[in-house]
Formats: structure tokens, sequence, C-alpha cells
């Protein structure tokens, strides 16, 4: 099967990076062996060394499992939950505008009929 490429700016590149160390530092202070860690999560050990260099294509299941055998699903939950970050995204301006109203199109409609 052809690998995929998943196009990410350098900022993305680097935590996903830092984020496979961190992984592969937790499993050493463990002293859990690659190959014991990947049967536990149902992985490759490909795919543990994959998630370990910040590969982009290595599925978010395959990181779940992974930090789950290390106990470390706590931190899984912690992705995206920057309640102060989502507000400063909102006040950027850069957030979708909601969708326009029936009773707006209806109004825009008997303006095009003038």
């Amino acid at each position: 099967m052809a690998r995929k490429t998943v196009s990410l700016q350098p900022a993305s590149r680097q935590v996903l990076e830092r984020m496979g160390r961190n992984i592969k530092k937790a499993r050493l202070r463990r002293n859990i062996r690659a190959k014991l860690l990947a049967e536990q999560a149902g992985i490759s050990t490909d795919t543990l060394s994959a998630i370990e260099r910040g590969v982009s294509t290595v599925s978010i299941g395959a990181y779940a499992a992974v930090l789950a055998v290390l106990g470390l699903e706590r931190d899984f939950e912690m992705v995206a939950i920057d309640e102060d970050g989502k507000q400063r995204y909102q006040e950027s301006g850069l957030y979708r505008r909601k969708r326009a109203t029936g009773t707006f199109r209806k109004e825009a409609c008997e303006e095009k009929k003038k």
C-alpha cells in the first residue's frame, strides 16, 4: 500500500516530533521494550517507531493505544481543551461566521426583486 503524505506546517511537524520524543522517554523511564509496548498496544514495532519519530501519517488511534498502555490516556484527553486558546482564536477574527438565517435570505431575495 502506498504511503500517505500529510502536508504540515513546520510548527505542527515540530509538535509531533516533540510528542514522539516524549512518548519514547516515557517508555524508556518505564523500562518497557519497544516490542513489548507495540504488542500491548496492538500495533507493529514499525508503527511504534514512527510514533516515537513523530511521523504525521500514523493514525490517532495508534497514538491513543500507546498512551493507554503507558498510562498516559489522561494526557490524550487534554488535546484541544484549551479554552483560553479558543477565545483568542475567536477574537482573532479567523473563526467561521454563523450561517445566515432564513429571514436574512428572504430579505435578500426581496431586495433583488426590486
